[in-house]
């Protein structure tokens, strides 16, 4: 799957807090709530294919951020106690267009995946120029709050994140009362 027009245009959504991915990056995925065993279930026996996304609050029905990550289960495992451990690579962002009204234990969105073409680049063959993957790394590794991370996710093209990234570290190098570097 390494064209746009081949996902889905409406995908299931994990809203969970303080986890972000980015495209071209794996990362495992303990699932235990019976909702989102149901989600996996449903997206084993169609294309491996979940939405992360960031909730914007913590009510019991949260408010989602308009722009998450699709990855695909890259590997599943159950646990003796009903739990799944699970890999999931990230594939392309996507903006939320809709929310599905559905009858299901968990979310579904209608995405659109237009405005994010560009992650979907045959990494294969750029294998020799990593400065993508390094800064989707960072970007997603590091010890930023939810907040910094959520721009970093929507800013598109990797030059305006890698600026991006540029300035969020600066807020973390310089005091912004005496200019020093905090220790």
């Amino acid at each position: 799957m390494n064209k746009i027009e081949n996902l889905p245009q409406k995908i299931s959504v994990f809203p969970l807090p303080n986890f972000i991915i980015f495209p071209n990056i794996s990362l495992p995925l303990n699932i235990f709530e019976p909702r989102y065993i149901k989600m996996i279930d449903d997206s084993m026996k169609a294309n491996r294919i979940i939405g992360m996304v960031q909730p914007r609050n913590k009510n019991k029905t949260p408010e989602l951020y308009s722009i998450g990550c699709a990855g695909r289960i890259t590997n599943f495992n159950e646990t003796g106690d009903g739990r799944y451990l699970i890999v999931i690579r990230g594939i392309s962002r996507f903006k939320i267009l809709s929310e599905i009204n559905n009858d299901k234990l968990y979310r579904e969105c209608e995405v659109n995946f237009d405005q994010y073409s560009k992650d979907m680049i045959n990494w294969k063959d750029l294998e020799k120029q990593s400065l993508d993957q390094t800064i989707n790394t960072l970007a997603m590794a590091s010890p930023f709050s939810l907040a910094e991370k959520q721009i970093l996710l929507e800013t598109i093209g990797i030059n305006n994140r890698k600026t991006e990234l540029q300035k969020i570290l600066n807020t973390y190098i310089f005091d912004s009362f005496n200019n020093k570097t905090i220790q």
